[in-house]
């Protein structure tokens, strides 16, 4: 960058022609699976392109036979955003070129009928926001886990448990009244070529414990030109703001654990950190399965939500099972797992910028 230059760079500056070489050869692969997973190959691979048109994310253009995407997909928004756009406007070539429509507006029937049937988000921008209902639930949530902060363990413990419970009631009412939300995905934590036990652990976590289904999916590191892979979880506004949390949480204190355990024994290196925060993991699972054999007592059983399973296999209809080993009986792995039972979720409760509703996750920067 030049001397003196203070302005941020754009994302044309950030990208070489090679990088976007690669990012657009990676477009066209998943082009390619999403059109034999979710079209039947119906479609006919058209160009893509970069734009830095700043009103759209995406354009299906008929004429030329193209697919144009916003270079900030690559920069700013993330893999994730851009495969969803990608979708979007495949729903449109299908709806043109197959289905031959193109006497109704951009966004018809026809259109919404391909996007339903498929899984496919049909607004052209943005993401499903909580209810009322629904932030107040967000709102209870947050001053409890501001209570869980106490020094007291026992306050502590007590207002993590009442967190999961009050969640707990929530989904089983939703799912009882049949009350089903706009369901969406997140994508946690940065992409990475290699996924670590204690990630994969702690993704079973969030699937077991805070009501959303949750798989691995790969992306492309634009910056990097590489491929990788990152945690996708699936479900309402308010359980996928939790589950969001709690992924930066338990992370971060892990982080955090595993340096004053490191400070013993400054040779405990990358090796004994994944073992250490396996065993953190494992412990906090332990919590949680105590916890909610405690709420069965209470005849609060939890047995998924089938509406949610539809709108993950429709956005996932090809999943491949794998199985890992849990390496166990070191020292590291011992130490964490003690950690992890005495581990609780706190939050202190922070307003957002315009004295709202408190939330549970910090503002992104």
């Amino acid at each position: 960058m030049p001397r003196g230059r203070t302005h941020p760079e754009s994302p044309r500056e950030r990208l070489s022609s090679e990088l976007e070489r690669l990012a657009l050869r990676a477009v066209r692969r998943v082009y390619e699976d999403l059109n034999r997973s979710l079209f039947r190959g119906a479609l006919r691979t058209p160009a893509f392109e970069l734009a830095d048109a700043t009103g759209r994310l995406g354009r299906w253009a008929g004429a030329p036979r193209s697919i144009e995407l916003a270079r900030a997909l690559l920069v700013e928004h993330g893999w994730g955003v851009l495969v969803e756009v990608l979708k979007h406007e495949m729903a449109h070539q299908y709806a043109d070129e197959v289905l031959g429509v193109r006497d109704e507006g951009p966004h018809g029937p026809t259109f919404r009928r391909v996007c339903a049937e498929r899984g496919i988000d049909p607004r052209a921008a943005g993401a499903p926001r909580a209810s009322a209902a629904e932030e107040h639930v967000l709102e209870r949530v947050a001053k409890l886990l501001a209570l869980a902060g106490s020094q007291n363990e026992h306050e502590a413990q007590a207002a993590m448990s009442a967190a999961q419970r009050l969640m707990l009631k929530h989904n089983l009412e939703s799912v009882a009244r049949e009350a089903r939300p706009n369901y969406d995905f997140r994508h946690l934590g940065a992409p990475s070529g290699r996924i670590g036990e204690s990630q994969r652990l702690l993704a079973s976590i969030l699937a077991d414990h805070f009501f959303v289904e949750v798989i691995w999916v790969p992306v492309w590191r634009p910056l990097e030109g590489k491929r990788g892979s990152v945690l996708e979880v699936c479900g309402s506004p308010e359980n996928l703001e939790l589950a969001e949390y709690v992924h930066v949480f338990v992370n971060h204190t892990g982080e955090r654990l595993f340096r004053e355990y490191r400070a013993g024994d400054a040779r405990r290196g990358a090796r004994e950190r994944e073992r250490f925060l396996a065993g953190l993991m494992a412990g906090f699972r332990e919590k949680l399965e105590a916890e909610r054999k405690r709420s069965r007592a209470e005849g609060l059983v939890w047995r998924g939500d089938g509406a949610l399973h539809d709108f993950f296999r429709a956005r996932h209809p090809h999943i491949r099972m794998t199985h890992h080993r849990t390496h166990t009986g070191t020292e590291a792995y011992a130490r964490g797992r003690e950690a992890g039972k005495r581990l609780v979720v706190h939050r202190g409760v922070k307003a957002g910028a315009s004295g709202g509703t408190p939330r549970l996750l910090p503002g992104k920067t």
